[in-house]
C-alpha cells in the first residue's frame, strides 16, 4: 500500500477533516502510538490501516476501500 492509498482510505471512511485528526491524534489501542508515529517509524501502512479499522469497528466489507469509480 502506498501512502496516498492509505490517506484515500482514511478520507473515504472518515471524511477529510476526521481523517487528518485521526492520523495525527488517535492513539491506536494495539500499539499505543498514533498512525503518524507508526508511519514515520516505517510500520507497514496496511498494518496501520487495519489497526485503525479495528479501533473503529470498520466492517470487513469497507476495509479495502470504496468500489465506485467516481472518486
Amino acid at each position: 500500500m502506498r501512502l496516498t492509498e492509505f490517506h484515500q482510505l482514511l478520507e473515504d471512511e472518515f471524511g477529510r477533516a476526521q481523517a487528518r485528526f485521526l492520523a495525527h491524534s488517535h492513539v491506536l489501542v494495539s500499539s499505543g502510538r498514533t498512525p503518524e508515529q507508526l508511519i514515520e517509524d516505517g510500520v507497514d501502512l496496511r498494518k496501520v490501516w487495519l489497526e485503525l479499522c479495528d479501533d473503529f469497528d470498520v466492517p470487513e466489507g469497507r476495509r479495502l476501500g470504496r468500489d465506485d469509480l467516481d472518486r
